[in-house]
């Protein structure tokens, strides 16, 4: 059941485990970055929240709106480690929110996609396994499923990486897990801030009435990571079941009537995507409110057997076919949500 004042599926048992602890959030100053840091200073009891980002003015505008004495902004580059190291002193908890993600620049800007996504990866493992880190849990994204772009070969790299990393901790504390999710709505970049700027303009630009994606609004994002830092013993990647939705869907839903001009599918693109390969369905559970992909390798010691039911054989969780399919009505609904 949900509280009263908490968005669901958040309920205060997701919040357990940050009580008094001290939390870093890469790419603090984001989309998810910021309300999954207002979301805990709400409702979680931290005991110091630090922001790492590289953004001065937004860690000023964050400051200024948000004067919790549990905050403390740290202005930063994953590419650079010795900041990291630094900043990550006495944290309890690292949640890797940091990317460059929007698929055009990372294909016109290719080594930086790779200095920040990769190299950045790196450096928050080995700074995080020097502080003696307790848990850090990364943000990836159904890009990473057999990419079709720099974008999501360098968020596969990061995920291999950060599941990696349980072996080079070795005897040190420090577990690494990652979720991965789809499109965030509403989020800074995506394809609804694009609708509605386009929608009081008179006319939509539609890649392909074909293409389908996966939606999670931002408190399921939120609940999504809070879980998996509950759940994680180091090696998993944690998906959400999430509905779909084609573009003309999202679009009627936006701007019924409105003229709209197919423009055909940009560089980088697929016309689905797909969350978990049939590859990685082999070692996946579904634990009801969600599914893990367990490690390929034993890192460490986990008492019992998985929990979970195994999918099914050649089982794919692809944006095509999954379910459910959201109606023009129901995009409609979850766009009220995050208006």
């Amino acid at each position: 059941m949900t509280t009263p004042g908490l968005p669901a599926p958040l309920a205060p048992e997701h919040f357990s485990s940050l009580a008094g602890r001290t939390i870093l959030v890469t790419g603090g100053t984001g989309s998810f970055g910021r309300a999954f840091i207002e979301m805990i200073l709400r409702h979680a009891q931290p005991r110091k929240v630090i922001v790492f980002s590289r953004d001065e003015q937004k860690h000023w505008n964050f400051e200024r709106t948000s004067p919790d004495p549990r905050l403390r902004f740290f202005v930063g580059d994953i590419r650079d480690r010795d900041r990291l190291r630094t900043a990550l002193r006495g944290v309890d908890i690292v949640v890797h929110a940091a990317a460059m993600k929007h698929v055009p620049i990372c294909e016109y800007n290719p080594i930086e996609a790779v200095q920040t996504n990769v190299n950045g990866g790196k450096n928050i493992i080995e700074a995080a396994i020097d502080a003696g880190v307790e848990r850090v849990i990364a943000l990836s994204t159904d890009k990473a499923v057999a990419p079709a772009n720099l974008y999501g070969a360098t968020k596969l790299c990061m995920e291999k990486l950060l599941i990696a990393a349980n072996a080079y901790a070795g005897d040190r504390a420090t577990r690494f897990s990652v979720v991965r999710y789809g499109n965030v709505m509403g989020s800074a970049g995506s394809v609804i801030p694009l609708f509605n700027a386009q929608r009081s303009r008179g006319r939509l630009t539609i890649t392909d009435e074909r293409m389908t994606r996966f939606w999670i609004e931002m408190p399921e994002a939120i609940a999504l990571v809070l879980r998996g830092l509950q759940l994680m013993t180091g090696g998993e990647i944690f998906i959400p079941k999430l509905p779909t939705s084609d573009i003309g869907t999202l679009a009627e839903a936006m701007a019924p009537g409105i003229p709209r001009e197919t423009v055909g599918i940009r560089p980088g693109e697929k016309l689905h995507e797909t969350l978990i390969s049939s590859e990685e369905a082999r070692r996946t559970s579904d634990l009801g409110d969600l599914l893990v992909i367990w490690p390929e390798f034993q890192f460490h010691a986990v008492p019992g057997n998985r929990p979970g039911t195994p999918l099914p054989e050649g089982y794919v969780y692809c944006s095509d076919r999954a379910e459910p399919r959201l109606t023009i009505e129901q995009t409609r609904d979850k766009l009220a949500r995050v208006a």
